[in-house]
């Protein structure tokens, strides 16, 4: 094991896990120098499952033993180790959760390639809430989603806060950003998909009989928090489904209508 122990927060050495606290910096940073942060030792062993390489851990003492076995199989990744007080001050919070990694972000998968094969595509439009992002995963593993595609603005799947509250899923479910929004949807299209919006309007098709149709290859475009559907998204689809629900309750969160829709909709 390659462990080194820190005494300074200014150590340049974990300059990957400084201010993780700070949303917007993260946002920007991570993306631009090729790097993502798996908190949590079950978090980073599913990263290092799905093949993911790490660049460096970052422990306390107490969490060497227990991670000894990831640190043996990666010499070559630097585990920096300090009291907790030190590693709360890089950080910015209190690490409880074990370990943390700083891990090489895959090279993005094409668009064409991602969808080969696949015949439930979610596809996530300008939600930048990394809880439902990482909730929309979780469900999307769990009920047979084959793959995700963020639109531009979407916040990002591998926030640390994304990839935590999907309990790693992140890591299960391909997935791919898409160049142009709504552009992307004749892409869709010309791969043999019918676009499926989530929208209340007033055609919608009820999701039960959506499901009743038994489409082949289908793509569900989930809305952003607030405004929903874009208007020129609604323009483009090929038709808005909405969940049948009681009076006086017009929608569900969107990581909620997520798990509702992902299960009527999955390939019998």
């Amino acid at each position: 094991m390659s462990v080194f122990r820190i005494d300074g927060a200014d150590d340049p050495r974990v300059a990957d896990y400084t201010s993780l606290t700070d949303v917007h910096l993260r946002k920007v940073r991570e993306p631009a120098e090729g790097l993502y942060i798996a908190e949590s030792s079950r978090v980073l062993r599913r990263a290092l499952a799905a093949g993911h390489r790490p660049r460096s851990f970052f422990l306390a003492e107490k969490w060497l033993e227990g991670l000894s076995d990831v640190l043996e199989a990666f010499p070559d990744a630097p585990a920096f180790v300090g009291p907790p007080e030190l590693l709360e001050e890089i950080t910015g919070f209190h690490l409880h959760r074990g370990a943390m990694a700083a891990m090489h972000r895959p090279a993005p998968i094409p668009v064409a390639e991602l969808l080969t094969g696949a015949h439930r595509v979610a596809v996530l439009e300008d939600i930048v809430d990394h809880t439902n992002v990482g909730a929309i995963f979780r469900s999307a593993a769990a009920l047979g989603i084959d793959a995700v595609l963020v639109t531009p603005r979407c916040g990002d799947p591998l926030y640390r806060r994304s990839i935590r509250v999907s309990m790693g899923t992140v890591f299960q479910v391909p997935w791919a950003r898409l160049e142009s929004w709504p552009g992307g949807i004749e892409q869709l299209r010309d791969l043999g998909f019918t676009i499926a919006a989530m929208e209340l309007t007033d055609d919608a098709l009820d999701l039960d009989a959506l499901g009743a149709r038994r489409l082949d290859r289908l793509a569900l475009v989930l809305g952003t928090e607030g405004a929903g559907i874009l208007p020129e998204t609604l323009d483009a689809v090929d038709l808005a489904v909405r969940i049948p629900m009681r009076p006086g309750v017009d929608s569900l969160n969107v990581a909620a209508a997520s798990a509702v829709v992902f299960w009527e909709l999955r390939p019998r």
